[in-house]
């Protein structure tokens, strides 16, 4: 009996994090199981012409805030992200990402709750609602023994690879002490930390003087969130992390300023990780002075900064290596919601709003790919090979899913999208309208847009068909993504304790990092 394929890609610009070439790809299983520069010999049960366009590995989103309570905001509101695991999974296969990881939160109020509880309510919200592969990070906001002493369950039982940290909002916060205590656990066990970094004492203090001053429209948030207070905390996060010697990763950097930082320590060999997203790349805070509480779209933290120069500072970091991925850090809120940003309008009755009530945070899974194909691959400021680092393949390695998503190599997961070919696609400009999620508005209303994802595939599947201008996968096909230790930090050495270590070597912090043996 003749072999036969599930699917063939024709005529195909592959593309990966290494290289590009013209090819066709052959899927069976769900997996990629050939490529070659010529298989249409061979017998598939579909075919499709990639017509000569770039066929890229399915996008991995490393930072989503999905079907979460209390999502960060500057006041401890009950406030509610307006995506779950549906809406947000099927605008995420509409953007051509494939693999998303949302955030399952540990809450400082309910003390009692296991980690492994946590991660079961997330289980409970996403299981059978997914239209894409999935996975979860753990916030961690009470670092007490008894929930440090869950760590090392996470991989081996959870397939959860990676924590994320606070540097302010108060509900969230931990302080260095705290965060030592943490990122050590975390690194004995291969978990990989995430930190936001901002000082939350200069954002208290600036917040105070705006009050005074009666300075409570959108565009205060940006002023009571300077640079340099994500540029000390950042530089504090790299101490802690020396000190420590353990890999992390600093999540939405902003501004040029903690960029230099970052680079700084790179440069020094210390594995500092850093991760953007397209709202720093492209948006400035004069989108915050829009009139009649239109500012509100664009709050998020840290907050837009203010030039030309600030966006160009990142797309730096973006070509020379500093950032290692992007992210949409995709947190919801729509704007008609009395749990979304119109609460800070109902509850301080004020017709312009007060900031310090806004929820912090945009909607973006569904545009990042396309923003950064757009604004990046077609405008000469990234390689094709860059945009797969940066989109997919780098965030699969971080976080422990590589090579089975991120790759376009045999035996890997068939995630693909693959693009218009160039001189087919309509310049098109982005309206709200076009996208799959549940807000009521997009931050990149009007951007034009010179490509999109022409088909998204999962595991063999086409899920989205642009030319039909419609999601073809179904919810319940996502799957939960069972994570690894990062592929980045695999050469990193454990240690069991450094209190021990540090004594027995008379290791002295303030002049050099223990040396493990």
């Amino acid at each position: 009996m003749d072999f036969e394929f599930d699917t063939l890609i024709i005529n195909g610009q592959i593309a990966t994090a290494s290289e590009c070439f013209n090819g066709d790809i052959a899927i069976k299983d769900g997996k990629i199981f050939a490529i070659a520069p010529d298989l249409k010999s061979l017998k598939a049960k579909s075919v499709i012409d990639a017509q000569g366009a770039y066929v890229t590995p399915g996008g991995v989103d490393g930072h989503t805030h999905i079907d979460q309570e209390n999502t960060p905001g500057a006041k401890d509101y009950p406030y509610r992200g307006c995506d779950g695991f549906e809406s947000g999974s099927r605008s995420s296969i509409a953007g051509g990402t494939t693999t998303f990881l949302a955030f399952a939160m540990q809450h400082k109020h309910r003390p009692d709750h296991t980690l492994s509880d946590v991660i079961g309510h997330y289980h409970d919200l996403a299981t059978g609602n997914s239209y894409c592969d999935y996975g979860f990070h753990l916030i961690i906001t009470d670092p007490t023994p008894e929930r440090l002493a869950e760590f090392p369950k996470l991989i081996p039982d959870f397939g959860i690879s990676s924590v994320k940290l606070y540097m302010t909002y108060d509900s969230l916060k931990l302080n260095d002490y705290e965060i030592l205590h943490t990122i050590s656990t975390a690194r004995k066990v291969g978990i990989t930390p995430m930190i936001h970094a901002e000082n939350i004492d200069i954002i208290a203090f600036f917040s105070e003087e705006l009050e005074k001053l009666d300075l409570l429209d959108p565009y205060s948030h940006a002023r009571s969130r300077p640079a340099l207070a994500e540029h000390e905390a950042t530089n504090r996060a790299i101490v802690l992390s020396e000190v420590m010697n353990v890999p992390i990763l600093l999540v939405h950097v902003s501004s040029p300023g903690s960029v230099q930082r970052i680079r700084k320590g790179q440069g020094k060999g210390l594995p500092i990780y850093a991760e953007t997203c397209p709202q720093y790349l492209l948006l400035t805070d004069s989108r915050l002075q829009h009139p009649n509480y239109e500012g509100a779209k664009c709050v998020c933290s840290p907050p837009l900064r203010p030039s030309k120069e600030d966006l160009d500072g990142l797309w730096n970091g973006c070509r020379n290596g500093t950032f290692t991925i992007i992210s949409s850090d995709h947190c919801p809120f729509r704007m008609d919601s009395d749990v979304g940003k119109a609460v800070a309008i109902k509850d301080s009755g004020k017709a312009g709003g007060d900031w310090r009530l806004i929820p912090n945070g945009i909607p973006g899974i569904e545009t990042r790919i396309p923003l950064i194909f757009t604004f990046g691959v077609c405008t000469g400021r990234l390689s094709i090979e860059r945009f797969v680092q940066l989109t997919s393949t780098n965030t699969a390695k971080l976080y422990g899913m590589y090579p089975k998503k991120g790759s376009i190599i045999p035996g890997a997961d068939a995630d693909l999208v693959i693009w218009y070919p160039q001189d087919k696609y309509k310049a098109t400009v982005l309206t709200n309208e076009m996208l799959h999620h549940d807000c009521d508005y997009t931050a990149f209303e009007g951007m034009e847009m010179l490509n999109w994802p022409r088909f998204t595939i999962l595991r063999g599947h086409v899920v989205w068909d642009a030319d039909k201008g419609e999601v073809t996968g179904k919810k319940g096909y996502g799957e939960y993504v069972s994570r690894e230790p990062s592929w980045f930090a695999k050469n990193q050495i454990l240690f069991d304790d450094i209190t021990q270590t540090a004594w027995k070597n008379e290791w002295r912090p303030e002049f050099d990092r223990p040396s493990f043996k």
